[in-house]
């Protein structure tokens, strides 16, 4: 089975080709430190190919939900040295997300000042404060030119941490609606200085936070995720073929060590074509597949060509031994949604391995 042969990911030595994906599951403690049971956590999923953890935010203005951990204080890379310890005790690879949620958040996290985005555009739709009530979502605030560099660095103290925390590289996180896409896409920038307007102009904040990442990892220990599709927290673009292709290119000139897509094998639906197959041409280092794959549909995308690794999230989550169930074809946990966000050791540390029903 080609999910389960073993993958050279620059040099990262990885015994197979499933990663398990990030999963928000906020549950840090006070100061957004990581949970001591997330330790056993991603021990226990150890066994993936790759693990990638939760995002993590990079700066308090970086967080949008409840109880999800940084990676801006020392206390919270003491809190991840443990897990990165245990996971490479037990034999595995991880990455840290480094993440910005940007205009998806409320002041309630930030003193009463209101969120960051490119522009002061409206977003319908709620979250949680962080005492667990839901709030309407508020108009963010448009960043000053001034602030954009001090963003960046913010990254590339996050990846400094992150390497002081002993992890193995880092994915930089541009999905799913959060700030990196928020200049991307130009539903939400509408800036009409050097970060907005033109393509290039919107890509220049992402590709900023690149290369300060690179400096600090090296290219070959640095991903890069995407939701070119994504339109969740009125994350829109007019042409996403365009726009990804464009900054799919320019990743790949600074030869990441992969392209993380969020896509699901079928595609985007809707009479939109299917980005993976257009990117995977464009993007020459390795290329991973995230959403919707089970066994079947992993082992087809690695045997046709179109991906090299691909990620399985809540089947990691509910089976913290997913390669060797897949190996011996076994029965699959069920995942129980109502365990996914917060709480303790329920749905979290209790999924049981083979055997242990």
């Amino acid at each position: 089975m080609k999910l389960l042969s073993a993958y050279k990911l620059g040099p990262l030595s990885l015994p197979n080709r499933m990663v398990m994906s990030a999963l928000t599951r906020c549950r840090a403690i006070e100061g957004n430190v990581p949970n001591p049971l997330a330790i056993t956590y991603y021990t226990q999923r150890a066994s993936a190919g790759l693990i990638v953890t939760e995002a993590t935010q990079v700066t308090p203005m970086g967080q949008g939900y409840p109880n999800t951990p940084g990676i801006y204080s020392d206390e919270q890379v003491k809190g991840w040295i443990k897990i990165t310890n245990a996971v490479h005790q037990a034999g595995g690879k991880i990455f840290l997300q480094l993440w910005h949620v940007g205009r998806v958040s409320l002041p309630d996290y930030h003193d009463g000042q209101l969120p960051i985005a490119p522009s002061a555009l409206p977003m319908s739709g709620h979250l949680h404060t962080p005492k667990g009530e839901q709030k309407d979502i508020v108009m963010p605030r448009a960043l000053e030119l001034s602030e954009i560099h001090g963003i960046v660095a913010q990254f590339k103290k996050g990846a400094e941490n992150a390497m002081a925390a002993g992890f193995d590289g880092v994915e930089i996180h541009g999905a799913n609606g959060y700030l990196l896409e928020q200049f991307t896409k130009n539903g939400s920038n509408h800036r009409t200085d050097a970060y907005g307007g033109t393509l290039e102009n919107r890509l220049r904040f992402p590709l900023e936070v690149t290369d300060a990442v690179i400096n600090v990892w090296g290219a070959e220990r640095v991903g890069y995720r995407v939701s070119p599709y994504f339109e969740g927290y009125a994350s829109s673009d007019t042409n996403p073929v365009e726009t990804y292709t464009a900054l799919t290119q320019e990743l790949d000139k600074r030869k990441l060590a992969y392209l993380c897509v969020k896509e699901g094998p079928a595609g985007p639906g809707n009479g939109k074509a299917a980005l993976t197959p257009l990117l995977r041409k464009v993007f020459h280092q390795t290329y991973m597949v995230n959403q919707g794959f089970d066994m079947q549909l992993g082992e087809t995308i690695l045997e046709n060509g179109g991906a090299d690794l691909v990620c399985y999230g809540t089947l990691f989550l509910a089976n913290p031994d997913l390669p060797e169930r897949f190996k011996l074809k076994a029965a699959l946990n069920k995942p129980n949604p109502a365990t996914f966000y917060g709480g303790n050791e329920k749905g979290y540390t209790d999924y049981p391995k083979l055997g242990a029903n």
